[in-house]
């Protein structure tokens, strides 16, 4: 090879360095988040509020924080927490959490919940809907609910294919 060809050949390499490594980069400041075990128990139209249980893991190298989730089925949906105070059960508003790298976030009954209020058709046993959560990092995931009988304590079917990637007990790691 000749001089010149050696500059050029050294320049397209700085070139594709350049190109790879701000890609690179970008990949890992987002997190990989798995939703899973999407379910909500059965609910007439008229129960208010009805509630929704998943879990989230977090596959990735940096925390994510799930700011929000939706629905088509109810006017909101919005994160509830139950807990025991002086013998008295409360529930109360969560505020986005964090979820770090490598753990699981499960939402479930007598926890953490996903309250759905201002249900536009009933919730009725086998059937399915959208939820979609949006994370400060991932992005939105969009997961399949599967519908429980009523007073349900976990899915039927654990494994069932509610699952959303490039996004439990319930660390409270709130920022």
């Amino acid at each position: 090879m000749t001089g010149v060809q050696l500059r050029n050949l050294a320049t397209w390499l700085a070139l594709i360095v350049l190109a790879v490594v701000p890609a690179a980069a970008e990949d890992e400041s987002k997190a990989v988040l798995i939703v899973e075990a999407a379910w909500a128990r059965a609910a007439p139209a008229t129960a208010q509020p009805a509630t929704a249980y998943l879990t989230i893991i977090n596959k990735g190298t940096v925390a994510d924080r799930l700011l929000s989730l939706s629905s088509p089925v109810a006017e909101s949906v919005t994160l509830a927490e139950h807990k025991m105070e002086n013998g008295v059960m409360t529930m109360s508003a969560v505020t986005p959490f964090k979820i770090e790298p490598g753990q699981s976030v499960v939402l479930k009954p007598g926890g953490v919940h996903a309250m759905l209020t201002g249900l536009k058709h009933p919730l009725k046993v086998s059937d399915s809907f959208p939820l979609t959560l949006t994370f400060e990092k991932a992005g939105t995931r969009e997961v399949t609910v599967k519908v429980e009988k009523p007073g349900a304590m976990r899915a039927s079917d654990a494994g069932h294919a509610a699952h959303a990637t490039d996004g439990a007990d319930m660390p409270h790691s709130r920022p």
